[in-house]
């Protein structure tokens, strides 16, 4: 589902990423600027009243949108909402005329993008003070595939 901003599942959703995302770092991110993210695209899953995994998604051009911060509740980890969260966003986002994305996924999660469709683009960087790796999926060459797979069956 999308979660407006400033509504109270949005503050879940923060509360959520600050706590899977930026403590174990030792990082706070209600020390950053979040007005910003008035612009932003924000999905998450409920469960009951409770925000139990949440992204964001920053339109980059009418074409591209940059994917952040994407986070499930620990309780919740290894069940397969993550990939339903985030076909779920493309999804929605397809339907804006989205069809790029591209995200900088923390070394441990690559294999979870990859398996997705997400390919590595660049070099291993650091961000928020741990190894990162530039990942980018085109839905427009999702479509050429089922075009193509789809022209070949009849």
């Amino acid at each position: 589902m999308e979660i407006p901003f400033q509504s109270d599942n949005y503050a879940q959703a923060c509360r959520l990423r600050n706590e899977i995302l930026r403590q174990p770092l030792g990082l706070n991110l209600f020390e950053e600027d979040l007005t910003v993210e008035a612009d932003y695209f924000h999905f998450g899953i409920l469960e009951g009243d409770r925000v139990i995994a949440c992204v964001l998604a920053i339109p980059v051009s009418a074409e591209k949108a940059k994917i952040r911060q994407m986070a499930v509740a620990a309780d919740f980890q290894k069940q397969g909402l993550g990939k339903k969260l985030l076909l779920n966003m493309e999804d929605r986002l397809k339907q804006r005329g989205f069809h790029l994305f591209e995200l900088d996924a923390r070394t441990t999660s690559v294999g979870f993008y990859q398996k997705l469709g997400y390919a590595l683009e660049g070099e291993e960087f650091q961000s928020v003070s741990i190894p990162h790796q530039r990942m980018r999926k085109s839905l427009s060459n999702e479509r050429q595939d089922e075009i193509r797979s789809g022209s070949s069956t009849k």
